[in-house]
């Protein structure tokens, strides 16, 4: 594979991990991600296994080593294994370092072993609450069971797991010290994220919106928390919690910026790259990839286009929650 020049934004910043949605549906209808009117894109306009494989070669000639498959609900895409472990094989030659999955984990415990056997080792799982009532009115009918049974699933197949939660006021804020140690005893990280004003979804965002200073001194009262200087190479802000020995991770979109460090773009199901989880400019990827079948420097140039786009810092702002500051849902491209 020819090597081009890396990614590197206006603001100096090198793209090394790509997100990439394989589908927008999702068998879940959470009540901070997807509003009761949300449409789907239509077969047509969603990219082909074999265009979300061929991206992400694209991608890896720009020196990108890090791939996360997301959705909406990634494991409802039909044959998603099929890019698995055509993906898999760039693992196994070496040309990417990590390829992961986030999940709501209802499909888990179906794909647990075969993704560990295409080179998956580590998966995040969405968990807003272990109480089955609270669950399934976040998720609107999520089965609390099938998600325990996935992460059963996965740890029996030797994927380690992080748990990520979002904190939802006056829903799940007393159930996060729960959380944590239910994911610390099964050696499990934590990461909480602040809720992120995305999408028309008909929800009061500020009556959602708990700050991660908040969530962070209720856990004080019950837990000792102290900074690590690792990182995952994400935006999470980690501690170790003295009593359990776990990490956890807070994530604050809104309270606190951590777009300086960001070394990643996303890519929706339907071939459009967005720069910037929380802006919505992007650039069409699906249009050049079917008009060139045999081409890559058509797509590999409006990637390296878009990543100069690559604004600073995203749009969320505390003072305007409830007004839709990036219009498109979170299902369309994932965590």
């Amino acid at each position: 594979m020819p090597a081009a020049p890396p990614l590197i934004d206006a603001f100096g910043r090198v793209v090394s991990s790509l997100r990439l949605s394989v589908t927008d549906r999702c068998d879940m209808r959470c009540v901070y991600c997807i509003g009761g009117g949300t449409r789907f894109v239509p077969r047509a306009g969603i990219l082909t296994l074999e265009e979300l494989e061929r991206l992400v070669r694209v991608f890896m000639g720009f020196g990108v080593r890090r791939v996360r498959i997301t959705g909406g609900e990634p494991l409802l895409r039909r044959g998603v294994m099929r890019l698995f472990r055509a993906v898999s094989r760039h693992l196994v030659a070496g040309l990417l370092d990590e390829l992961t999955l986030t999940t709501n984990g209802s499909q888990l415990a179906r794909y647990a072993a075969e993704l560990a056997e295409c080179g998956v080792r580590r998966v995040n799982v969405s968990l807003d609450s272990l109480d089955p009532d609270r669950y399934g009115a976040i998720t609107r009918g999520g089965s609390l069971a099938a998600v325990l049974n996935g992460i059963d699933a996965a740890q029996n197949a030797g994927l380690a797991v992080k748990i990520n939660t979002v904190a939802l006021k006056g829903l799940n804020e007393t159930d996060i010290a729960g959380l944590l140690r239910f994911a610390h005893g099964r050696g499990m990280a934590l990461t909480v994220i602040e809720v992120m004003p995305m999408g028309d979804i008909d929800v009061d965002r500020a009556a959602q919106f708990v700050p991660m200073a908040a969530i962070r001194e209720r856990l004080c009262r019950e837990f000792t928390l102290e900074p690590v200087a690792e990182t995952s190479g994400g935006p999470a802000r980690w501690v170790r919690v003295t009593e359990t020995g776990g990490k956890l991770g807070f994530i604050s979109p809104i309270s606190a910026r951590f777009c300086a460090g960001c070394d990643r773009v996303r890519v929706t199901c339907s071939g459009l790259l967005h720069p910037c989880l929380g802006r919505d400019f992007a650039v069409d990827l699906r249009a050049p990839l079917r008009q060139f079948p045999g081409d890559d420097a058509p797509t590999s140039a409006a990637i390296r286009r878009a990543v100069l786009l690559k604004p600073h810092g995203h749009a969320f702002s505390a003072d305007a929650l409830n007004r839709i500051q990036v219009t498109r849902p979170m299902n369309v491209t994932g965590g």
